[in-house]
């Protein structure tokens, strides 16, 4: 295999979101072109792989295209008003007709277990059932919608029942009444009622573009609610479809949904990327900060070594125990990002008004932004907030970085007592001084 040693390095980094995400449910939302589009078993094999990962899984399918592909058989036109359908009887029978087919087609496909593909052996059972009570959305400014619907309520005890028992969950955007009517929903709607009902620690949405920047054509990677709120406010050339994403991306995590991602699904395995890789291709919206700086705490501790141990091989760092960072842990920083640590650093405090910089570490795939600066800022105020004067550090790789940031060349007869007697002279470290 060429490119092994890539493939070994990506399967060992993606092994803590297995293990995070195992037993978590997932709702994920995917609109009715995704079912249409050639490319749909790639996106059924993507959901059959979490599946056997233990993922708790509840599909929503949209229909919008198909209920528009049968209303133009019947020389009708779809009718809309701010973004949602208006559901006369004729558009109702092509809700249910589009409905049961878009279902069957999906549960066949995942179903499938050919020899010789990626659904081989996949056993999955699908279950479908009127898991949504709605009612109708009545009259808006003037226009009935008929027979177009909203949430009223999401039987989630018998949702959690069934993926209690392995099943993976398959809910068509239709809604039922207490009296005996049907509603069609919006399928964006469906899946956020859902997952904030549930308490899901992700709702995805599968998206017909990427969450850009109008401005720049960037990828927004990461946003809290409040910066998504802005971005919806300031940028009105937002893609309808996005803005209607974002919208509900916002409702969820201020309702309780942990993380939702919004996935461009035209991107060939966008969905295993998303879920498994550090950065991934999509973006995050929360309610807190994606990454964030904090004091360490002992369950840190093994990332921190994760972090440092290559540093220590290479002699740029000096060994540090498990049972050190645990005596110590209250002189540790950590950045944070979604639960992984990809840079720390520590204060010691060695004697009156003096302390130590040490341990400071940046994961390779983050030193390019200003993370090194932030650690060193947190450090600072920390410095000063216990009355410390002077900053020593002890440096053999990184001696300009220091000094490009205040340090000065000094003499070992200047470092206090405690780092005199600790101090290796085989690592000749040089050694920096800052006063504050």
């Amino acid at each position: 295999m060429p490119n092994s040693d890539s493939f070994v390095n990506w399967f060992r980094d993606s092994s803590p979101y297995i293990h995070a995400h195992r037993n978590r449910t997932f709702v994920i939302y995917f609109g009715g072109e995704a079912v249409l589009d050639d490319t749909l078993h790639n996106l059924i094999h993507d959901f059959a792989l979490l599946n056997s990962l233990g993922i708790r899984l509840v599909l929503v399918h949209g229909i919008r295209p198909q209920i528009d592909q049968r209303l133009k058989l019947q020389n009708k036109q779809s009718q809309f008003y701010q973004q949602l359908r208006i559901t006369d009887d004729t558009a109702l029978q092509c809700v249910k007709e589009s409905a049961g087919l878009v279902r069957i087609e999906i549960e066949t496909l995942l179903s499938l277990g050919v020899a010789n593909s990626p659904m081989s052996g996949a056993k999955i059972s699908v279950i479908s059932g009127n898991f949504v009570t709605a009612q109708p959305l009545g009259v808006l400014d003037g226009i009935d919608y008929q027979y177009t619907g909203k949430v009223r309520r999401i039987d989630s005890a018998a949702i959690h029942q069934q993926l209690d028992l392995g099943h993976v969950v398959l809910i068509s955007p239709l809604g039922y009444s207490p009296s005996g009517e049907l509603f069609n929903l919006s399928a964006e709607q469906v899946a956020t009622e859902i997952a904030t009902s549930l308490q899901a620690e992700k709702l995805i949405l599968m998206t017909e573009q990427s969450c850009q920047s109008t401005e720049s054509g960037q990828l927004i990677a990461q946003m809290t609610t409040l910066e998504a709120e802005y971005l919806i406010d300031h940028e009105p050339q937002l893609e309808a479809s996005t803005q209607c994403a974002i919208q509900s991306a916002i409702y969820g995590c201020q309702s309780g949904v942990n993380r939702v991602h919004i996935l461009n699904r035209h991107i060939d395995g966008a969905l295993l990327i998303e879920l498994f890789s550090r950065d991934g291709i999509g973006t995050l919206i929360s309610s807190t900060e994606f990454e964030i700086i904090r004091p360490a705490v002992l369950s840190d501790i093994p990332g921190i070594l994760d972090l440092i141990t290559p540093l220590q091989q290479q002699g740029i760092l000096i060994p540090r125990s498990e049972e050190h960072l645990e005596i110590n842990i209250n002189d540790y920083i950590v950045i944070d990002r979604d639960g992984l640590i990809i840079a720390c650093t520590a204060l010691h405090p060695v004697e009156q008004h003096a302390g130590l910089i040490a341990c400071l570490a940046v994961h390779p795939d983050y030193q390019k932004a200003t993370r090194g600066n932030q650690l060193l800022e947190q450090l600072l105020n920390k410095a000063k907030q216990h009355s410390i004067t002077r900053l020593f550090a002890l440096s053999t790789q990184t001696i300009l970085w220091f000094k490009e940031r205040g340090f000065q060349d000094s003499q070992f007869s200047t470092l206090p007592a405690v780092l005199q007697e600790s101090y290796n002279h085989l690592r000749n470290a040089k050694v920096l001084t800052k006063d504050l």
